[in-house]
């Protein structure tokens, strides 16, 4: 007798493990993850590729177009790369935040979706929480959006560098410029150019620096059109669970007056039988 009953728990030993192992996979969000992923991925492309393409840009200019730094403390257009450096620490550092903030919002909405029969109440500040998580998602998203289309700047000009170092070697004999001044890099009163009669010119164009700087930035356009499309993921998930918690709070107030419509059916019914039972008696 004890043989079997030793045999028996070991056989559903396994079968416990496996639904244990099912029930915390079913309390997932994987919506939720899968925004997280795309977002750490987008904004880690961004963020990384956008800070050593805007390194090779201080290289390129001041190696082959002879741009220096100012020696006062002037809005030059190296003091604005800084400044960008700066603020790619700042989105690193506040989306890793934002990203487990978002995973933790979903853990919990799942709770309270899968918990709605259970013990679990869904309260107004979690609704309210929410709420604020699906304008702030939205704002987020319009930032990225004008992020990718400022990313597409520095894309646009290394392609016209680009562009012109092709146009130079298949057209023998041509006299193409490349000005600076044109991008609002520099000054007008600042000429800074670089002609196909240069020495810097033929350097620039033979060099490791412009592709790797040109592909830099292109993978940080990536990067910052991954983060939009991760925020758009984000805000179909949070509209959802917020629908589905409203939904849920509803349902919760119907219970609730049902089981005291019928506690005091009970009760009505239970008086009326003691009523009965004395007069009887």
């Amino acid at each position: 007798m004890d043989s079997n009953s030793e045999f028996s728990s070991v056989v559903h030993k396994p079968f416990r493990c496996s639904e244990c192992c099912l029930k915390c996979l079913s309390g997932i969000p994987y919506a939720s993850l899968i925004a997280t992923i795309l977002l750490y991925a987008g904004v880690a492309l961004f963020c990384g590729c956008g800070h050593e393409a805007l390194s090779g840009t201080v290289t390129i200019l001041q190696t082959y177009f002879d741009v220096v730094r100012s020696p006062v403390d002037a809005l030059d257009v190296f003091t604005m790369i800084d400044i960008f450096k700066y603020v790619i620490y700042g989105v690193a550092a506040a989306f890793f935040v934002y990203g487990i903030l978002l995973m933790v919002e979903g853990f919990f909405t799942t709770g309270a979706i899968r918990d709605l029969y259970g013990d679990f109440k869904i309260t107004t500040c979690g609704r309210c929480v929410s709420a604020w998580f699906i304008m702030l998602t939205y704002i987020f998203m319009l930032a990225w959006l004008g992020v990718t289309a400022f990313s597409s700047l520095p894309v646009f000009m290394y392609f016209n560098i680009w562009n012109t170092c092709q146009n130079a070697t298949l057209v023998e004999s041509s006299n193409l410029c490349f000005d600076l001044r044109q991008f609002g890099i520099v000054s007008i009163g600042e000429e800074k150019r670089l002609c196909t009669a240069s020495e810097n010119f033929i350097k620039l164009c033979e060099s490791n620096e412009l592709d790797l700087t040109f592909h830099l930035f292109v993978c940080a356009l990536a990067g910052a059109g991954a983060a939009v499309i991760a925020m758009v993921h984000y805000l179909m998930v949070l509209s959802a669970n917020w629908a589905y918690v409203k939904d849920a709070c509803r349902m919760q107030k119907y219970e609730d007056i049902k089981s005291k419509e019928e506690q005091e059916l009970h009760d009505i019914h239970s008086t009326r039988s003691k009523e009965r039972l004395n007069a009887y008696t």
